[in-house]
Formats: structure tokens, sequence, C-alpha cells
């Protein structure tokens, strides 16, 4: 049976019958197959891959050619979920042609179905220019990890006037030039639901509260492989990390038992040899001393 793809156009149909749509990263194949067969809506090829697949600090070292790598990866492991794909710190934000060749290396080496982009009027001029070519957009506002050192810290954002007024304006900005859907991470809740409520597109949350139209985690997040990052709006579903550790030790354990018990098998064998040797011997001696006996 085919399952039918989910599209742009899908999650605007859930957002207008309030069908709440759900998101998880992914960044390689046998994780995405795992994913996608689960029946989860979209999956973001974050740039989270940064720091849960390299280990990096931040979002900011991660380049295109590792981000292609990672969606195409996804990508081949996916038949049902819209596949999403960051476009990383540096490959967009100066230059409008240099964005709109990131996206379309994106879409073309990895066969993702679009792009994300984090920021709002300072980078319209680049997601003009990408939409212009075909290719769709999500934006992203409020936390904007590729902009944390402007930030200095992973703390609520939009919670003063000014910043409120700007991320609505920002959000109905994407909305208007045709964004298929909108980020919002670490906002208060109140400022989410006044967003989803004025713009066309699906608004997904992180840490945004439960008035939008879904929600996205990361992916190690959700099942506890990383063990290191524990915020409020978080819910961890499974301690894979803990599960994993045990096995891990359960193995450890039972190849060091098996080589215990060859070991001991092999000593246990050098002991008979030796014993039937002795024996061998003795018999052999038996026979000198005793050869008269068989004359």
């Amino acid at each position: 049976m085919l399952m039918k793809r989910v599209t742009t156009n899908t999650l605007l149909e859930m957002k207008n019958r309030s069908e709440k749509i759900s998101m998880l990263t992914a960044y390689d194949f046998s994780m995405a197959k795992i994913v996608d067969s689960s029946g989860i809506d979209v999956i973001l090829v974050g740039d989270s891959a940064s720091n849960v697949m390299a280990g990096h600090e931040t979002t900011l070292p991660i380049t295109l050619d590792q981000m292609i790598y990672h969606a195409s990866s996804v990508v081949k492991g996916v038949k049902r979920a819209l596949v999403i794909v960051d476009l990383p710190f540096g490959s967009y934000q100066s230059d409008p042609n240099e964005a709109l060749r990131s996206a379309i290396r994106i879409m073309k080496e990895s066969g993702a179905h679009g792009i994300k982009m984090e920021g709002g009027s300072e980078i319209k001029d680049s997601i003009i220019k990408i939409l212009n070519a075909g290719i769709p957009v999500m934006g992203h506002l409020g936390l904007t990890p590729q902009s944390i050192y402007k930030f200095g810290t992973y703390s609520v954002r939009a919670k003063d006037d000014l910043e409120a007024k700007t991320l609505k304006q920002d959000a109905l900005l994407l909305d208007n030039l045709g964004c298929f859907g909108i980020v919002l991470e670490k906002i208060p809740a109140i400022i989410s639901k006044k967003v989803t409520d004025s713009v066309k597109c699906p608004v997904i949350g992180i840490g945004a509260g439960s008035d939008v139209d879904g929600q996205v985690l990361v992916i190690h997040d959700l099942v506890g492989l990383n063990t290191e990052f524990n915020p409020r709006f978080l819910r961890r579903y499974i301690d894979l990390n803990k599960l994993m550790s045990e096995s891990i030790k359960s193995y450890i354990s039972d190849v060091k038992d098996d080589i215990q018990k060859q070991i001991e098998l092999e000593e246990l064998s050098k002991t008979k040899q030796t014993f039937i040797t002795i024996k061998l011997h003795l018999f052999h001696c038996f026979l000198c001393t005793n050869s008269n006996l068989f004359e």
C-alpha cells in the first residue's frame, strides 16, 4: 500500500482543520527510517547535528557540505514525511545570491523538500530569491541558535515589548512573503498564540507553549540520548542513554565471560593432555621394565 506523501500543502490543510503537526529532527538513514515509519509529519535535518552528531558547542561550525551529507542520508530513509533542511550559518545571511546557491545545492544534492532559515526582515531579500526559484522556505524566529553569540544566552526571547513587537512583525512578513511555515523557539506562550492566530501558515513551536499548530523536538533529547540538555519544556519519552549503557555493559560482560570460559577450557585441555602424556610415558616405562613378561 502506497503512503501519501506529506507536502507543504498538507501542513496548511492540517492547520485549517486544527490538526496538530508533529515534527522531529533526524540526521542519518537509520534514525530517519524509524522516525518516518512511526508516522511523523515533518523531519527536520537540523543544524543541531553540529551539537548532537559532531559534538560542537554551538550550531555555527557545521558546513553546507555536511548538511547536504546528513540530508541525503535522511532522505534515503523516508517514504512519507516532509523533509526540511536547515541552511547553515554563513550560507545565506550576507548575500541573496549565495543564499539561493546554497538552497539549490541542498535541494539538488540531497533530494530534500524544502529549507529552513533563521531570521526575519534582515534576510527578506534572501527569502524572496529562494522562493522565486520555487524552493519552499520555513522561517525561524525567537531564539535563533545561529545568533547565540549575539544573544549571549539560551534564555526566553521576546519578553520585552519591543522584541515581541518585532517578532510579530517578522512573522507577518514571513507569512506574506510566502513561507510555508514558521518555527517559534523559546518565546512566551501568549506571544506564540498571537502569532499563530495572525498568520495563515502553520506555526511550529519548541519551548513556545501549546497554542501553536505543532511541535518540534531534537530526537536525541526526546529519546534521552542527550542527557546534558534539560529545559523545562522537554519531555523525555525514554531513557535510551541508560538502556544502551546497560545493554553495552551486558555485551561486554558476555564477551569477557566467554573469553574466560575459553581460557579455562584451554587450561583444562592442556592439563588433560599433560596427564595423558604422563600416563603414556609411565606405560612405556612399564613395558621397558617388564618386557620379559611378554616373551
